[in-house]
């Protein structure tokens, strides 16, 4: 059957949209616009300097605050990555920052510089388990600890469901998420999984 022109025209303008959004959605232009990465080069010199990797200090700066420098939750935690005043005083501490204050963490710098040393001290305690190092982040090393130990959870990707905080859960599961599309966009190009 031949398709006469004006049939033919009519499936090209419901065609051409179609197209367009394919090509938008599989640009790594319009990726980069949902997933941005400020700050880039301070992530990458703290990371470097902590080793850590930088697109997983990006996965969890999407996930705790959008890169809102004055981001404070509910809780009190402050800044860009959300620490917790109580632990910025103590990476701080052990970091010998001198002269640092809790309003400091809103500083994106100072905030992004103690963050990437904290998950660094969690990388060394979860020995680079990347699973681990994003739960206790979120949840805190002494409750993934006891999880562990009262083999409440394995501590693997493929367990996630299993642990005990809901909240811990759903941020483990964001952040993963994240750290591949961050990966994918800004390193070594390997598509996302979901």
């Amino acid at each position: 059957m031949i398709l006469n022109r004006h049939k033919l025209k009519k499936r090209l303008i419901w065609l051409l949209p179609l197209i367009v959004l394919g090509l938008v959605l599989s640009s790594k232009a319009f990726w980069r616009f949902i997933y941005p990465f400020p700050y880039e080069e301070i992530v990458a010199a703290e990371a470097a300097r902590n080793n850590v990797d930088p697109h997983l200090v990006a996965a969890i700066i999407k996930t705790e605050s959008n890169f809102t420098s004055g981001a404070e939750s509910k809780v009190g935690a402050r800044g860009i990555m959300q620490i917790m005043p109580e632990t910025g005083l103590w990476a701080a501490n052990k970091m010998n920052l001198k002269g640092f204050a809790p309003d400091d963490l809103y500083k994106t710098e100072t905030n992004i510089k103690i963050g990437c040393w904290y998950l660094n001290n969690l990388n060394r305690e979860f020995k680079g388990n990347k699973i681990l190092v994003v739960a206790a982040y979120n949840g805190g090393r002494g409750n993934v600890r006891a999880w562990l130990e009262k083999e409440q959870w394995t501590g693997e990707h493929a367990t996630v469901d299993q642990i005990p905080f809901s909240e811990t859960r759903t941020y483990v599961k964001k952040v993963l998420k994240n750290y591949s599309w961050y990966r994918y966009l800004y390193g070594d190009g390997k598509r996302p999984t979901e």
